[in-house]
């Protein structure tokens, strides 16, 4: 099994930057996808962006040209780059990994970062 643990979430004024990391570990696994979803007081978990093992990435129309996402396979890890942060931004952020072990699929959530923006 996969355990994902995030960091980085925090306090930011209206314009400022902030950058999440997941990082994954367990035994014989292989990520196919990593992404990260937010969640919102009284709203449901939306994806913000995505990015696959091939490197393809897709993001959230509201994020587009503001979040980076990345990752780096041979470490499990991925990293969100938020630039020009807005109060709507405010969520929980999820980190999320689509894997397979041993010939089965699998996926796992992080326990959530909450990031606040404050106008």
């Amino acid at each position: 099994q996969v355990q994902l643990v995030e960091s980085g979430g925090g306090l930011v004024q209206a314009g400022g930057s902030l950058t999440l990391a997941c990082s994954a570990s367990g035994s014989a696994f292989t990520i196919s996808k990593f992404g990260w979803y937010r969640q919102a007081p009284g709203k449901q978990r939306d994806l913000v962006a995505s990015i696959e093992s091939t490197g393809f990435t897709r993001y959230a129309d509201s994020v587009k040209g503001r979040f980076t996402i990345s990752s780096d396979n041979a470490k499990n890890t991925m990293t969100l780059q938020m630039h020009s942060l807005k109060p709507e931004d405010t969520a929980v952020y999820y980190c999320n990994a689509d894997y397979d072990s041993g010939g089965f699929y699998y996926t796992e959530w992080g326990q959530g970062t909450q990031v606040t923006v404050s106008s």
